[in-house]
């Protein structure tokens, strides 16, 4: 009964199978991929569906904090919520790489409707990270200060 619920569809990317017809997925591999369709996609992307996406990439320029974190986590669950009727999200965490400083990892936690198989996909988020003003040798400061020494 699930299977005939979550269904099959075009593989994401698109490509071709062993036969040269077009690649298809199944069951949790199609709604994984769905999930990553509808994340990765910004709102107005697609010009006959304006609305579809998730908003977190109005956030590519926030700060890597709590706040920004927590917007994600919103954005995630509403666009989930409005363009995957076949799960439920039990819980969305963002975290932020240590090694990376723009990287946020996002963990969807979900549940198929109708199964007692919860599943979670990690979909990696990118941030512009928050850089000081190069010093530029010799030229006065922008606030007027006194420019850095340069050595030479």
């Amino acid at each position: 009964m699930v299977a005939q619920f979550v269904g099959a569809g075009w593989a994401f990317p698109v490509r071709t199978d062993p036969t040269g017809g077009i690649a298809l997925v199944a069951r949790e591999r199609e709604i994984e991929e769905a999930i990553r369709l509808i994340l990765g996609t910004a709102p107005g992307e697609r010009p006959m569906r304006p609305e579809f996406g998730c908003r977190i990439h109005d956030l590519v320029f926030g700060p890597a904090n709590a706040s920004t974190a927590g917007e994600i986590a919103y954005e995630v669950r509403a666009a989930l919520a409005r363009w995957e009727p076949r799960i439920d999200v039990l819980d969305v965490a963002v975290g932020f790489a240590r090694e990376h400083t723009g990287t946020v990892y996002v963990d969807v936690q979900y549940a198929v409707r109708g199964s007692n198989d919860p599943r979670n996909l990690v979909f990696p988020f990118y941030v512009i990270p928050d850089h000081a003003p190069p010093e530029r040798a010799g030229l006065p400061a922008p606030d007027g200060g006194v420019p850095a020494a340069s050595e030479g």
